[in-house]
């Protein structure tokens, strides 16, 4: 009877337990049935719900139940995130400075730029430095910026225009030396009243001891290449007509300039050598109808001239033609004669001045090296 007893109780527990574990999982139900009721909105969603018109993109799609949801933002968590967008700066209103003009070097010059708040004329502008810069012993140059075509116009006194952005350039060497103290004070101080007068802003002012230390470093470079080579055909009887050579010169291709010498000149326009009267007399157009000469001279000007060894060939070549003409001789500055020996150590002379200015890149015959060299 005992064990009957105990049997009974224990089938009791057991319904017991069954029926706890069955009313819980109803609870639950019951709980989760009315979490999701409360999750969703009678309102359309845009983004998942089809407008009028399109088509359905699906039968079996469902919305994500509650659990779901659930699941996935905790998943969300898990993930690392993005890092928060920075904030972006508006642009800023001021124009970038606009680099120098190709046709300066900073090596050569000394350049300033000035940005004017308001578009400044160009002709106040050209007034107001032809005063403040009055009196500089080396070239001055004024460009000014042109936004629509993004390049720098040279300027001159008959230039007109408005424009925000200025450059000015001070030459630091030609061959009258380099500038000095008076000079760079001058320029500085000068552009500095432009801009002061016109409430414009120079982008920045060049150093005094630097400047001039790279003037006084560029002029002594300049000095051991500024070599000019001139060659003599002289008179052994009768002195040379002026007619002729003039005939002579210009059946070669050279023409009588204002400085008094004739000039062989390249396809670009500049000067390969020069003719000129060893006496005092300047050639002109005048004189040379009655002039007599013992003596002319041809030169080349090395630096200034590219491929100075073709054109120093060139001119020797001229110069024997005169002499066999003439019936004169060809002599260096000594009056002694100029044979093919020498001529072809002086034309090595000038190959070897010629790579060391490009070896400098400041190539011989180059605007650069035409500027340093001008008288």
């Amino acid at each position: 009877m005992d064990s009957e007893l105990q049997i009974g109780l224990i089938a009791a527990g057991a319904a017991l337990v069954v029926l706890i574990i069955a009313y819980n999982k109803w609870q639950e139900r019951k709980h989760r049935r009315h979490a999701e009721q409360a999750f969703k909105s009678d309102h359309r969603d845009v983004l998942l719900e089809p407008r009028e018109g399109e088509d359905d993109p699906g039968d079996d799609r469902r919305e994500p139940t509650f659990a779901e949801a659930l699941r996935d933002a905790e998943e969300f968590e898990d993930e690392p995130q993005p890092a928060a967008p920075r904030a972006v700066s508006e642009p800023s209103s001021r124009r970038a400075s606009p680099e120098a003009p190709d046709v300066l070097d900073e090596r050569v010059d000394c350049i300033v730029r000035i940005e004017s708040i308001e578009p400044l004329d160009v002709s106040r502008l050209w007034s107001v430095q032809r005063e403040q810069l009055d009196g500089i012993a080396k070239p001055v140059r004024w460009f000014a910026f042109d936004d629509a075509q993004n390049l720098w116009r040279p300027l001159t006194a008959h230039s007109a225009g408005s424009y925000h952005w200025f450059c000015v350039a001070m030459q630091l060497v030609d061959r009258r030396g380099p500038i000095g103290e008076a000079d760079f004070a001058r320029f500085s101080g000068g552009v500095q009243r432009i801009a002061d007068q016109f409430l414009a802003v120079p982008a920045a002012l060049p150093a005094r001891a630097e400047t001039l230390s790279a003037a006084t470093d560029l002029d002594r470079f300049c000095a051991d290449l500024d070599v000019q080579i001139g060659i003599n055909v002289v008179s052994t009887g009768q002195p040379f007509p002026g007619t002729k050579l003039r005939g002579l010169a210009e059946a070669q291709g050279l023409a009588l300039e204002d400085d008094g010498s004739f000039h062989a000149r390249d396809d670009d326009g500049n000067t390969l050598y020069s003719l000129g009267n060893l006496e005092p007399a300047l050639f002109t157009a005048e004189n040379l109808r009655t002039l007599q000469t013992n003596g002319i001279t041809l030169v080349i000007d090395v630096p200034r001239v590219a491929n100075g060894a073709q054109a120093f060939d060139r001119m020797m070549q001229f110069a024997r033609q005169l002499a066999d003409t003439l019936q004169g001789s060809v002599v260096d500055d000594n009056r002694h004669p100029l044979g093919t020996e020498a001529a072809a150590l002086i034309r090595s002379q000038i190959a070897q001045f010629h790579d060391r200015m490009a070896g400098s890149e400041i190539p011989a015959g180059s605007v650069l090296a035409r500027r340093l060299f001008a008288a």
